[in-house]
């Protein structure tokens, strides 16, 4: 499941595996796209749990690149 936590923040979730690379691809494109707009700033995925990301436009990650922390 992704939710929308703001304009540039998404939370994904996820009960299994394949489900999750699913979701995590999902977010990150629609990331990508809202990146896309600015030119400016890249994508952090951010690992809470095993089962919990957050994948955000952030101005710490250079344009054109997706990086995880976690």
């Amino acid at each position: 499941m992704i939710k929308t936590r703001t304009d540039l923040v998404l939370e994904v979730h996820a009960e299994n595996a394949a489900h999750l690379e699913e979701e995590l691809d999902a977010a990150v494109r629609l990331a990508r796209a809202k990146a896309m707009e600015e030119r400016r700033h890249g994508i952090l995925v951010t690992r809470l749990s095993p089962k919990l990301f957050t994948v955000a436009v952030s101005a710490e990650i250079p344009y054109g690149l997706t990086l995880e922390r976690g």
